[in-house]
């Protein structure tokens, strides 16, 4: 603590529970309590003096010149409260999610001080799942990220919108980790892929002899997710005339398996998703509206990839070490394929990210992958049709664009099924000829996979 603080200003610090400093007009921390020494493994020594941004952030330039929101400016310029959200590092230099509140505060002689509260949202490793994992520092994906840790405290239902590949159930994931429901099962179930003779089943299980060839009793969703949560994936493809019953055990909890007599009870927090219009389909009545409104308590919009383009970068990484740990070697993006990456649209959001890296790792040379690697939508790789001369007995080479189109119309360009079967052909070399490994790879089933060799010849 500096010794010539205001004794009144060095007791509000103290006092404070969680991690709090106090900074100048400079940038300089005057003052900090032990809880903020403690969050950043350092001293008092260590941190008096220095910029909050080089403690915090890692930075040596105030956090607004690297494009975040910064409470500072805020305070300094319109001495107003102010709060945000921006990404730390802890002792341990992992970094954090926290909530930053910023607050005016005046000491002897009319010296203006930026009080600083931190409030730990998460850690991101809790955004993390088997397959994917939520990543990035925009203001879009911190606000969602709030949002998120806002509501996992409630037992509301949830409503998670999006568009299809933004991470609805890493989101769910997250829901049911920060709840006191932690430490109780997980399920998750695709609605769009349950038969719809089959789907009472699948939620509420059977008694033996419910139908034919049924031998014995099976625990349906209701049952196994106990004291937990149960995401619905897809909650819009649920056929109608499934939806009351489903309707009936959330707002009772009681529910039968299919051929009981029996009336069981569940305690589930449900938490659903669509990348569909739920409202559009209760006007067109193929969604009751007393189910939305039961599903609906919370609802909550993941961003779009479009909407967080500066987190592309980081998230690339990750999923590049992500497909290292497979076996596969650690593959680097040069800046030109950054570049292509971070200006695509993402139809297809984190999902596609994935798969255009899948593909990128897999066709690249001594793992650099340059922009001529990175394949987008539906165009074909530059390599495949390379803007080479274009020749013939009578003319000399040639390398407009006219030229080009000409060469690929007489070479008759190759498909994307042969970009495909080429694709499928370095990931089964790279993983020994383990189908479950390339199947997992590619995102598919091991079934379609074998499709897929049956049609390209491939074994």
């Amino acid at each position: 603590m500096r010794e010539d603080l205001d004794p009144e200003i060095s007791s509000l610090i103290e006092v404070q529970s969680s991690p709090f400093v106090l900074i100048d007009e400079q940038y300089r921390i005057v003052g900090a309590n032990q809880a903020y020494c403690d969050n950043y493994g350092l001293t008092r020594a260590q941190v008096v003096g220095r910029s909050c941004h080089e403690v915090s952030h890692h930075s040596a330039v105030p956090c607004h010149l690297n494009g975040e929101d910064c409470p500072h400016r805020a305070v300094f310029q319109q001495g107003t409260f102010h709060e945000v959200i921006h990404t730390h590092f802890d002792r341990n230099h992992h970094p954090e999610y926290a909530r930053i509140q910023g607050y005016p505060i005046r000491g002897d002689a009319g010296i203006r001080f930026l009080g600083e509260a931190i409030v730990q949202i998460s850690n991101p490793e809790e955004l993390d799942c088997d397959e994917m994992r939520m990543i990035g520092s925009s203001p879009a994906f911190l606000q969602c990220v709030e949002l998120l840790s806002r509501t996992a405290q409630s037992e509301a239902s949830v409503l998670l919108l999006g568009e299809s590949g933004v991470g609805k159930e890493l989101a769910a994931h997250y829901l049911h980790k920060r709840s006191r429901r932690r430490d109780k099962p997980f399920l998750a179930i695709n609605c769009a892929a349950i038969p719809e003779a089959m789907f009472e089943d699948e939620l509420f299980g059977h008694e033996r002899g419910a139908f034919t060839g049924c031998i014995g009793r099976k625990q349906g969703l209701f049952e196994l997710a106990e004291g937990g949560t149960l995401f619905l994936d897809e909650v819009g493809e649920i056929p109608l005339s499934l939806q009351v019953k489903l309707l009936r055990v959330l707002e009772s909890g009681e529910f039968r398996r299919v051929g009981g007599t029996e009336t069981l009870r569940a305690d589930v927090r449900i938490i659903a998703a669509t990348n569909g219009d739920l409202l559009k389909m209760m006007e067109t009545g193929l969604f009751r509206p007393d189910l939305y409104y039961r599903i609906s308590a919370i609802d909550l919009h993941l961003p779009s990839l479009r909407e967080r383009r500066s987190d592309i970068p980081a998230l690339a990484e990750a999923i590049l070490k992500r497909i290292a740990v497979n076996g596969t070697p650690h593959c680097k993006l040069t800046e030109d394929a950054l570049t292509k990456l971070t200006q695509y649209h993402f139809p297809g959001n984190v999902r596609e990210l994935r798969n255009i890296l899948l593909k990128a790792v897999a066709i690249c040379h001594h793992h650099v992958i340059s922009a001529e690697y990175i394949v987008l939508g539906n165009s074909l790789p530059e390599w495949v049709c390379p803007p080479a001369a274009v020749t013939d007995a009578s003319s000399e080479p040639a390398t407009s664009t006219t030229s080009i189109a000409a060469w690929r119309k007489s070479m008759q360009c190759i498909s994307m099924e042969q970009v495909e079967a080429g694709y499928i052909a370095e990931l089964l070399q790279i993983h020994h000829g383990h189908r479950r490994n390339v199947a997992n790879m590619l995102g598919i089933s091991e079934r379609t996979l074998y499709r897929k060799l049956k049609r390209y010849g491939l074994s």
